[in-house]
């Protein structure tokens, strides 16, 4: 099928057409009207932002192990929905995916769903135990292709385990995503210790954990000359040391979360465990510099670190129940809300750290590309005008556990095309 997109303004710029078919990008401008064939969909777009496909480079799909509380299909459906075409599912399912099978297993579930795009990560450490290193090279050169590894969930600690984990990993340009929390001082550890944890009486959390290990691995990473990718940063501390570790020349990428863009520390003074989350919600001026690293380019993308739990793992008291929170339906909304309405970004910034700059640090060579004639038609169409209360009951991942339901959100994806197929026709996926 081919779609003719009247209209559009491509990354906010000046609206023209776009001709999407056979997987790419047919023609743009005035010729993609007069080369659009007879039966062509046309889709008025006035007053839409076209977007390349967005790319999460953090993703749980718990699939194998834990399908009641999420499956690749409802994911990556959820993805598509949130105009994302392509996803990295992260490894801590069970089995944990420290191995070709496993890996390969979540790529074909992926590619059967059809939804999106799933690029599996590979574990670092064998069971995510830290111990010993997972079968690294054998995924990297599987059907699957992983150039992602992390024990996301754990820290690898051992810092001689992680300097030959980046050793091993360059060899075939991949890159370790490392979950910065020091395990020894974070023991029990239930919120953001400060003046909120000290008043609520919760277990605190220190910046320091997160800042220690971010500090040795840049370091490592420099020595061994690899690749070192931080998942979700979340403190002032890290932002620092991330910008000076840059300045050196290091090979050092941070990603942050929505969630950590947005909220703070004082939601903890309600005890609902929809805002309990790893590494946990900091302060005020924790999301300001977050803000700022971002937008100075510290800070290089934003990735969801979707964590979806069942009901009963959340619909408890804080200290029973599960970190994480979901976050593909509501991503662009976030980051449209606080850096774009509210802040310094403008919509091609939007794209270089939700679609460009993931591609490039998971090498996903057909996603994140511009959107010109002959690019693989990854397109998302977006209406920045629209508001919406979030609804966790209507989301489509399996899970509901969305830090962010009651709340207005600006922005509606209302097309997601993967390879010039429309999976999302105005906002709904097309099961629908």
């Amino acid at each position: 099928m081919t779609y003719l997109v009247r209209g559009a303004a491509p990354l906010g710029g000046e609206a023209t057409d776009l001709l999407l078919g056979d997987g790419r990008i047919l023609a743009t401008g005035p010729d993609a009207a007069r080369e659009a064939p007879s039966d062509v969909v046309r889709i008025d777009a006035d007053g839409l932002v076209a977007l390349p496909g967005l790319v999460d480079l953090h993703t749980h799909l718990r699939e194998p192990g834990r399908e009641d509380t999420e499956t690749v299909f409802s994911g990556t459906r959820a993805a598509a929905v949130g105009g994302f075409t392509a996803v990295h599912a992260m490894a801590n399912t069970q089995p944990v995916a420290d191995t070709a099978g496993v890996v390969e297993q979540v790529w074909r579930l992926g590619r059967d769903a059809g939804w999106v795009d799933v690029r599996p990560v590979g574990a670092v450490t064998v069971g995510l135990a830290g111990e010993r290193l997972a079968e690294l090279g054998a995924m990297a050169h599987s059907a699957a292709r992983v150039r992602v590894f992390s024990d996301d969930g754990k820290c690898v600690a051992d810092p001689v385990l992680m300097r030959r984990a980046l050793e091993y990993t360059k060899a075939f340009d991949g890159v370790v995503a490392q979950h910065a929390q020091e395990p020894r001082l974070t023991e029990g550890a239930q919120m953001h210790e400060g003046v909120v944890s000290a008043e609520v009486g919760l277990t605190g959390w220190p910046a320091v954990a997160e800042e220690a290990i971010i500090a040795r691995d840049v370091l490592l990473a420099e020595h061994v000359g690899a690749r070192i990718h931080i998942c979700h940063l979340s403190t002032a501390g890290s932002v620092e040391i991330v910008r000076w570790a840059k300045s050196r020349g290091i090979d050092v990428t941070a990603e942050v979360t929505p969630h950590h863009l947005l909220l703070t520390d004082e939601l903890a003074r309600t005890y609902d465990p929809s805002f309990k989350v790893n590494p946990p919600l900091r302060t005020s001026e924790d999301v300001a510099a977050v803000r700022a690293g971002l937008a100075d380019g510290t800070i290089d993308v934003v990735a969801t670190d979707h964590a979806p739990h069942a009901v009963e793992d959340k619909d408890c008291e804080w200290s029973a129940a599960a970190f994480g929170m979901t976050g593909l339906e509501t991503a662009l909304s976030v980051v449209q809300a606080t850096m774009v309405d509210d802040g310094p970004f403008g919509w091609a910034d939007v794209a270089r750290v939700l679609s460009v700059t993931p591609a490039v640090i998971g090498r996903v060579a057909d996603h994140g590309r511009p959107l010109a004639v002959g690019e693989p038609a990854n397109v998302t169409l977006v209406d920045p005008s629209a508001r919406t209360v979030v609804d966790g009951a209507a989301h489509l991942s399996a899970s509901r556990n969305t830090p962010f339901a009651g709340r207005e959100l600006p922005g509606a994806v209302l097309w997601t095309f993967l390879r010039g197929r429309a999976v999302v026709r105005d906002g709904k996926p097309e099961d629908a």
